[in-house]
């Protein structure tokens, strides 16, 4: 039934009877079929695009740009909006664009001195400003004049620089807006570039004039004689577009010397240096502001000017000391965040050096030196991180920074980021592990740390733990070394069930991959940042980081519902999935796979390699090679006929054989009759060596046949089904094809399977039959595995080369490798079409029938799974049959199909528990969240009292402000929770 603005009838409605229909009348029956019309309207309403808009505005193109055009003139009154006296300034900034008198302008602008202003000419209005109008600022006496007649403060003869000009960017026409004015200052406000007059109170009381611009909000630029000033509100705006933007300081002042004046912006006063030393000084003091040291005479320590998660269990603040839980960490490096060396690095000022989330740079160093970093062959694959440890960047001060967060929500861990110095090395990530596993993590003894190259770092983190006096660690501190999902692909496959997050017990559901996202954002400050001096550098990247865990924070109400909602969900299809094995499973195997699988967790700290419990573990299908040295082996065994001890040997000749004469097919038909002399000579040459082969394998045959075999006859002609994947024409090959009519490609050779079972029989040749099923098979094997080679090869091709091609040429050359592995392949498929159809001629059994059934064109697309074996979602792909004929259908103890069905198992069971353990993990999480909230608003509440002790009402007011933020965030936290908590309850009794 629809919902919304329509006519809702109840549950219990019927049709009208005739009598109703007559008691009611014709006016309800009206009523009704109107509001049954309306209600047709709003469901057939359906929402405009964008585009729709666009439509409609552009009729209206005309009249809006007349509109804008007649705002250029003034009314044709020309009154002054206050006091009807002749208007003569504009203000651009106030509501409507008002005209004023110049008195009215002065006393309407004395709370709104940064507005721009025009003045009218008799023809237009040109551009102005307040200065101009006879505006002053005074400082104190609620912005009136001083009584006191001494001017002690001489703002005007002051010692910050003069702007130096060049002859050709001398200003040769007058421009109030940014001409030097006698007794003026330069004031910086997010409207632009002011020139303005500010008297201070002279009062013998008062006090120093940087102090009074600061409590009138202006944060001078030098405290002596103070000539530049810049307002609150452009230093909050500045910071905040540097968060969001990544707006440089260059950049920002730029926009705001354009809109001082869009015609001589290069003649604004130059403020730019100034901006980057006033905005670290801002960042700093609402930094010390927002974590509570305005309210205290204590001086922060390392890590106290950043913010943490507040899902995450933090004993004694949003959960109890003694309850035990597992701490998840993701470690990262982040090669974009480069650093120059520094022009005076004897010249810095450190303002929060390490009290934030970059590691304080003296201990940062001193480990540097003494630490010994261990370079070694990587045992895995070649990962990137480990070979650039040897990278030599000179330029470089340092070549990124790497660090640690919060693997299942992504907050940075306090004081555990590093720059990187020469590369992501051991030495360099080691600080910050084990400075984020000593962060709040009193009570908890278990951590999991997902880091890249994890199989490779992990071996010699604690011998270097110990070896060095700046690393700490907890004791009795577990950890769990983990790899994500996605850069786990590019280990070895034994690394996936090693180190994979889906079999961790305890954490969840959670990717390890979540710092990507991360360096996302903070790549925006990082080219601003590149070329800064350290400290100013650091504090960026602090300030950063401080601001991505603040949104982290205040969004968590929305990240664990979503997340509950997916662990309501991941557990009911991961249930079924189990369910419907676990079934079917015997009750004796399901009690030998749980044991064991409690063996390979608790013993995987100790002996990764426990983990494969979680891989098949089969042998591969038998080769042509090896049944053809198993053939051999029993025919000398038995002591056969000279005739028949080699004749293992002859059949494996002629299949090598077969598969050159379809190699040299495919050769001369993609050649075509469009072919080069150097071509030519090679098919030549190769049929010469061919031909010879066929000479002397058919010579062979009369002693492997018998008497009863005449080389003079001819089989059926050859016929093999050649993959048409090239754009040439058939009619090139037939031509090519008639003009070597005894080419030796298109020569039968006596294989029992060409003579046929009948004629084999006649030859007494009968016992060949089974020994050349048997190679056959094993060449079918030997085809579909180098056929499964190929086609995992082009799709990493794709992924790796194709996708990420940037240019033409690189492009050009990927697909030239798609193109040589796409050749293989077609190779690989027209030899097992032919081996296929001999076994056909020699009678196969339904085994074989069952094993090797026809390849088909759409088996032969590639898909993730069959590039990845372990990638994610292959549960849901579905393969084609020959990626399933690598197994040993004769293994030991016929127990293959166990070996799958267990391992299929398993990995039900690990995800099925995995989503448990999240829906455990995030009911847990939002008690964390409200909590923290709670412990943030009592903590606030108490410094809102110690500031009214103290007679400190300013403190007391901010104090306040926060403790109600944080108690609307607890209050607005929980809501939403119960309130899903309850839905969901419902719906599961439903």
């Amino acid at each position: 039934m629809p919902t919304g603005p329509c006519l809702a009838l109840p549950r219990n409605h019927r049709p009208f009877s005739q009598f109703g229909r007559q008691l009611l009348g014709k006016t309800f029956l009206t009523m009704l079929t109107s509001q049954t019309k309306a209600h047709s309207c709003l469901c057939n309403y359906q929402k405009p695009w964008r585009n729709d808009y666009l439509r409609q505005w552009l009729p209206r193109q005309q009249s809006y740009l007349h509109h804008l055009l007649d705002r250029e003139a003034p009314p044709e009154d020309r009154r002054c909006i206050v006091c009807e006296q002749d208007g003569v300034y504009k203000c651009q900034d106030c509501l409507g664009e008002p005209l004023y008198c110049t008195g009215c302008c002065r006393s309407q602008h004395h709370h709104n001195p940064f507005h721009w202003i025009s003045q009218w000419n008799g023809q237009f209005f040109e551009q102005s400003c307040l200065a101009q109008a006879g505006l002053v600022i005074h400082l104190g006496h609620d912005g009136k004049q001083c009584l006191a007649l001494a001017d002690r403060w001489d703002l005007f003869e002051g010692d910050e620089r003069e702007d130096q000009l060049e002859p050709e960017d001398l200003s040769f026409v007058s421009g109030p807006e940014f001409q030097p004015k006698e007794n003026t200052m330069v004031i910086i406000d997010k409207s632009g570039v002011h020139r303005l007059e500010i008297r201070c109170c002279d009062c013998p009381n008062a006090l120093s004039p940087d102090i009074q611009m600061f409590r009138h909000g202006f944060f001078p630029a030098s405290f002596n004689r103070p000539k530049t000033a810049f307002t609150f509100r452009v230093l909050d705006d500045f910071l905040l577009d540097n968060l969001e933007c990544g707006t440089s300081a260059m950049n920002y002042y730029s926009k705001l010397r354009r809109m001082t004046s869009s015609m001589f912006p290069h003649l604004v006063p130059d403020r730019y240096r100034e901006l980057m030393r006033v905005a670290r000084q801002w960042r700093q003091l609402k930094t010390m502001k927002w974590h509570g040291f305005g309210h205290c005479s204590d001086i922060p320590s390392t890590g106290e000017l950043a913010l943490f998660c507040l899902a995450c269990p933090q004993p004694g603040i949003n959960n109890s000391p003694s309850w035990k839980y597992t701490r998840s960490f993701v470690m990262d490096g982040n090669f974009k965040a480069e650093h120059l060396h520094p022009i005076k690095p004897f010249d810095e000022v450190w303002l929060s050096n390490g009290l934030g989330f970059m590691v304080g740079k003296d201990r940062y160093k001193m480990h540097l030196a003494e630490a010994a970093d261990m370079v070694e062959k990587s045992s895995c694959n070649n990962h990137r991180a480990v070979n650039q440890a040897n990278a030599a960047r000179h330029k470089l001060e340092s070549t990124g920074i790497g660090g640690v967060a919060c693997a299942r929500h992504g907050c940075f861990v306090p004081h555990s980021m590093v720059d990187f110095q020469k590369g992501e090395r051991r030495v360099t990530s080691a600080i910050p592990h084990s400075q984020a596993a000593r962060h709040n993590m009193e009570g908890i003894s278990r951590a999991v740390t997902f880091y890249d190259i994890n199989c490779q770092y992990n071996k010699h983190f604690w011998a270097q733990v110990d070896a060095s006096r700046f690393l700490e660690m907890m004791q009795d501190l577990t950890i769990i070394p983990g790899i994500g999902l996605w850069h786990v692909h590019g280990h070895q496959d034994s690394c996936y069930v090693r180190y994979v997050s889906n079999f961790i017990e305890g954490i969840g559901r959670i990717d390890g991959e979540i710092m990507e996202t991360l360096w996302a954002r903070l790549n925006l400050i990082s080219p601003a940042a590149r070329g800064m001096s350290s400290p100013p550098r650091q504090e960026c990247l602090d300030y950063q980081m401080n601001d991505s865990n603040f949104c982290k924070m205040i969004r968590m109400k929305r990240t664990l519902c979503r997340k509950y909602k997916l662990a309501m969900n991941g557990i009911t299809e991961s249930g079924k999935a189990f369910d419907r094995l676990n079934e079917a499973a015997p009750a004796h195997l399901k009690t030998e796979w749980s044991a064991r699988e409690r063996r390979a967790q608790s013993s995987r700290l100790n002996d990764p390699e426990v983990m494969d419990e979680y891989e098949i573990n089969i042998k591969k299908a038998p080769s042509r090679k090896e049944i053809e040295l198993r053939l051999l082996e029993e025919g000398s065994a038995r002591n056969a006929a000279p005739s028949r001890r080699s004749v293992a040997m002859w059949i494996s000749t002629g299949l090598a054989i077969e598969e050159a004469q379809i190699a040299l097919l495919i050769e001369v038909r993609r050649m075509g009759k469009r072919s080069t002399e150097t071509q030519r000579l090679d098919i030549t040459r190769q049929r010469d060596r061919l031909q010879g082969q066929i000479d002397g394998f058919t010579q062979s045959a009369l002693t492997h046949l018998g008497e009863g075999f005449d080389a003079d006859d001819k089989p059926d002609d050859l016929n093999v089904d050649i993959l048409d994947d090239l754009d040439d024409d058939p009619a090139d090959f037939s031509k090519t094809s008639d003009a070597w009519t005894n080419s030796p490609e298109l020569t039968v050779i006596p294989l029992p399977s060409n003579l046929g079972v009948d004629r084999c029989r006649h030859c007494m040749a009968e016992d060949l039959i089974p020994l050349e099923m048997s190679l056959r098979e094993g060449q079918a094997n030997d085809t579909l595995h180098n056929l499964w080679i190929h086609l995992c090869n082009k799709a990493v091709l794709f992924r790796t080369a194709v996708r990420q091609a940037k240019s033409q040429a690189l492009k050009t050359r990927a697909w030239s490798q798609v193109t040589s592995v796409q050749q293989a392949v077609s190779l690989h498929v027209s030899i097992y079409t032919k081996t296929r159809k001999q076994m056909m001629k020699l009678e196969p059994g339904q085994d074989q029938l069952q094993k090797f059934k026809p390849l088909l064109r759409e088996q032969l697309k590639i898909s993730t799974a069959v590039g990845d074996p372990n990638a994610r979602g292959q549960r849901n792909e579905s393969l084609a049959w020959f990626w399933s004929v690598e197994v040993d259908l004769g293994g030991p103890d016929q127990s293959w199909n166990e070996e799958f069905y267990r391992v299929h198992w398993l990995r039900a069971k690990a995800l099925r528990d995995r989503w448990k353990e999240e829906m455990t993990l995030v009911q847990l999480e939002m008690d964390w969240t409200c909590h923290y909230f709670s412990w943030r608003a009592t903590q606030w509440g108490e410094r809102m009292r110690e500031s009214l002790e103290k007679r400190l009402p300013g403190h007391a007011c901010y104090s306040g402000r926060q403790s109600q933020m944080y108690s609307l965030l607890a209050q607005d936290a929980q809501a939403a929770f119960q309130d899903l908590q309850s839905v969901s309850i419902e719906t599961g009794d439903e």
